[in-house]
């Protein structure tokens, strides 16, 4: 989870500064790149969670 929140805020992070700065519009493109990364590994990570946890008995 906390990889996850880390990858976000990275990729707001560069975002923003991409937006900002001028000149550097490739760091809003690697932050949206990251993000949707991250979004994806999120919905794979919490779509196999529940299953990945159960006790063998």
């Amino acid at each position: 989870m906390s990889l996850f929140l880390l990858l976000i805020i990275v990729a707001l992070i560069l975002g923003i500064v991409g937006a900002a700065v001028h000149g550097l519009l490739y760091l809003l493109i690697i932050g949206i790149i990251v993000l949707l990364a991250d979004l994806v590994y999120g919905v794979m990570r919490f779509r196999r969670g529940g299953r990945r946890h159960r006790r063998m008995r």
